[in-house]
């Protein structure tokens, strides 16, 4: 499947800074430490809704990683899926009456569009779940091999689908973090399915379901049928990446149980340890204080507003006000600060001369790579250009040198006007 187009990220003079990062499974920032290349993994999204605000952050936080590595002198192998084949997706479909595939490309055109609209950096490989199911057959096979997965009793209800055993890794649960009862109450409201009779036990999860009437269904060793979700993942990631890849990245709700059962099958499946050595995982979005949910329908989508004439770089600079491992909410309110933040911006870039580039530039180095601390370098840019239009012009070039910054690592393009 392809990918989007790529902004080209120019070169900024100077040292980059190496990237530090918050581990999940570790529970503390600390320095990515990556070899001369880099190894991303970042889930991608169910093509059944159009991108919104939440899909956004997410993407634009492995967009600055990305950024801050390849400043910092890393090349980046990055591969991203997408799940073209799961409930939701054909639930929508025939909720309108269309065909699932022509449901799913349709969504993730939009997808591609927003995210070559927004400046994100595309994956090298763009991979769609329906693209790998020989390597997932492949994978339950090895964990079946080795005693790590069952069959339910097909006389229970007449499906003999394929489960994990949860605990056939003696650390599960460190990628997380999470207690028993944390994640009996996150499988439960996260796509597990803890209740479906003749589980071992509730957190085992699916590996391969059989074809059930009306779905779609590949061959296997266990029947016709289709993947589980984390499954997916796992097989996508050890197959493109290997193991012990940098980070494995996505929205804070796959900590667990996505995250924590895709590392858990490919360690399982290679009896190797870790899957990723950096869980990373950004924050929720909100609106006006409430939970952004398909349910409320109060979803803020990008193509909506590219459509009222938002420019992407402003939609950005919102989003990358809060910091991404904290929660918080869209308004109205936050949109006009970015564009009247983007404005002065831009009014101080075109002076030509301004206050001491080199020094911000260095700042914004140190907070981004400090954590993706976008506050910070938010703040650093605002100082600059405070002092440059109140008069300070002591650097003929800082124009020039700030525009290539805010381009190179924070993905916002002056404007030309």
């Amino acid at each position: 499947m392809h990918s989007w187009s790529s902004p080209v990220v120019p070169s900024l003079p100077g040292d980059g800074v190496p990237l530090k990062l918050f581990d999940t499974a570790g529970g503390a920032v600390r320095e990515v430490a990556a070899g001369p290349l880099a190894r991303m993994y970042v889930c991608g999204i169910t093509p059944y809704d159009t991108t919104h605000l939440g899909h956004a952050a997410t993407y634009l936080t492995f967009d600055l990683v990305y950024r801050q590595l390849l400043d910092a002198g890393h090349a980046v192998h990055y591969v991203q899926n997408t799940t073209d084949v799961d409930d939701p997706l054909f639930e929508r479909a025939d909720r309108d009456g269309v065909d699932w595939r022509e449901l799913g490309d349709a969504e993730t055109d939009r997808f591609r569009a927003d995210m070559e609209a927004l400046r994100i950096l595309p994956p090298q490989q763009y991979v769609a779940a329906t693209e790998t199911i020989d390597e997932v057959v492949e994978m339950v096979g090895e964990l079946i091999e080795r005693g790590h997965a069952y069959r339910i009793d097909p006389e229970v209800d007449g499906y003999s689908d394929v489960y994990y055993r949860h605990r056939a890794t003696p650390d599960f649960g460190y990628e997380s973090g999470y207690d028993d009862d944390e994640m009996a109450a996150a499988f439960a409201e996260r796509g597990g399915d803890p209740d479906r009779s003749g589980k071992e036990h509730p957190l085992d999860a699916l590996l391969w379901r059989v074809q059930r009437p009306g779905e779609p269904s590949w061959p296997s060793p266990w029947g016709e049928g289709r993947p589980g979700w984390h499954i997916e993942c796992s097989a996508i990631a050890r197959n493109r990446l290997g193991m012990n890849f940098d980070i494995q990245g996505g929205g804070s709700d796959l900590a667990f149980p996505h995250h924590e059962f895709s590392a858990a099958h490919a360690e399982a499946a290679c009896d190797e340890r870790p899957f990723a050595r950096f869980y990373v995982h950004a924050a929720m979005i909100g609106l006006d204080g409430v939970k952004m949910s398909k349910s409320l329908g109060n979803l803020v989508r990008v193509q909506t507003l590219r459509e009222e004439g938002v420019d992407p770089a402003i939609i950005r600079l919102g989003l990358a006000a809060g910091h991404y491992r904290t929660d918080r909410s869209w308004s109205a309110e936050i949109l006009d600060e970015a564009r009247a933040r983007y404005s002065t911006w831009n009014a101080a870039i075109a002076r030509g001369a301004g206050a001491d580039s080199r020094t911000t530039v260095a700042i914004l180095r140190e907070r981004l790579a400090d954590d993706l601390d976008t506050p910070g370098a938010l703040e650093a840019m605002d100082s600059w250009a405070a002092a440059t239009l109140a008069g300070e012009s002591t650097d003929p070039g800082a124009g020039e040198l700030i525009s290539t910054a805010l381009d190179t690592l924070l993905g916002v393009r002056a404007s030309a006007d």
